[in-house]
């Protein structure tokens, strides 16, 4: 769990993370040395051991005091739970070490895969046989974080022209062929290292390659990073309410909603802490886009009633900056893939 100098670091940084990109060096190299990369990862590779819920667990608590550091967390630990995922060992033990002691960044690029696994999209990065063992990638992903400059490796949904068959794929930010863009111009989460990718005759071989069938992959990986993903919602969640709750006197007309928001918050948080230990959500995916979904509402109308609960003191930049990052950093949830949107989409679906 995130310990007392780092809660104190990230909440003097917080506003800087979110609007600046002055801190982004710093942060996650800060995250490993507290040890919240080790959460849940076996011991015999590395890890503090632990389940995924603990990482959630700790995600959560990193997010009610900095957003941009759980997005940051997320993106570097779902990269790191599809190492421990894959059979080709020989990769994670190159790569492991280095990610959760911070000095390398993982980035999750699987943006595009999340969409392609529900239907929505076809794949935008495609793959020609080069030679035995050999592939060229070409394509784009639009929009991937924790893309460090010139250290970090991403993982990557590919369209074998050939087979037909998708793969999932490593890169190192030094291969040749792959270039990174300028960091994105976003109202929030600046110090977050989120970019874009473009692959022209970027070459693989079966060393790069996570799995040999991306669809499979990505339904056994969905849970672990979903359930992190929601880490966030549960961290932004909490600090909104907590801060809610110092507003509040015991007569005031907003304590009523205000515990039914905290009564469907700490229900949520068991539903997905539960469906990750039982291993519900492989075979129901449904009910974890559900509590996604209610999640970001949740989330949504608990800074709806901050602001409520603050008054005029929350539009003043003097005494109204950290509702103000929390507010912008709301508007991300709804959006970050899979985007709620897509999620009702899908359910719609299954539903008809």
């Amino acid at each position: 769990m995130p310990d007392t100098a780092l809660r104190h670091w990230l909440d003097e940084r917080a506003n800087s993370l979110d609007q600046t990109a002055l801190d982004a060096a710093a942060l996650l190299p800060r995250l490993a040395d507290s040890g919240l990369f080790r959460i849940g990862v076996p011991e015999n590779v590395g890890g503090s051991g632990g389940t995924i819920n603990d990482a959630v667990v700790a995600l959560s608590e990193v997010a009610s005091h900095s957003m941009t550091a759980a997005f940051v967390f997320w993106g570097h630990r779902a990269f790191i739970e599809l190492l421990l995922q894959s059979a080709n060992t020989e990769l994670r033990d190159a790569l492991l070490p280095r990610l959760l002691g911070g000095e390398l960044a993982g980035a999750s690029g699987l943006s595009n895969a999340m969409k392609f696994l529900s239907g929505i999209e076809s794949l935008q990065i495609n793959a020609d046989a080069d030679a035995d063992d050999v592939y060229r990638l070409n394509g784009q992903m639009h929009w991937v974080t924790n893309l460090r400059p010139d250290n970090f490796v991403v993982a990557t949904a590919v369209h074998d022209n050939v087979s037909h068959r998708p793969f999932i794929a490593v890169l190192p930010s030094d291969r040749a062929g792959l270039t990174r863009s300028d960091d994105l111009d976003l109202m929030a989460l600046q110090g977050s290292y989120t970019a874009a990718i473009k692959l022209q005759n970027v070459k693989v071989t079966s060393r790069d390659i996570l799995h040999n069938t991306a669809p499979a992959f990505l339904a056994q990986g969905r849970p672990a990073f979903l359930g992190l993903q929601c880490g966030m919602a549960l961290g932004v969640t909490s600090r909104s309410l907590e801060q809610t709750k110092n507003h509040l006197g015991r007569q005031n007309i907003l304590h009523d909603e205000w515990q039914t928001l905290h009564d469907s918050h700490q229900l949520q948080r068991s539903q997905l802490l539960a469906g990750l230990t039982s291993g519900e959500f492989l075979q129901n995916p449904k009910a974890l886009f559900r509590i996604r979904i209610n999640m970001v509402d949740t989330a949504s109308k608990a800074l709806q009633l901050e602001l409520l609960a603050s008054g005029g003191k929350a539009y003043l930049t003097e005494t109204g900056s950290q509702f103000a990052r929390r507010w912008r950093e709301s508007a991300f949830l709804p959006i970050v893939t899979p985007g709620i949107v897509q999620l009702r989409l899908q359910l719609a679906r299954e539903n008809a």
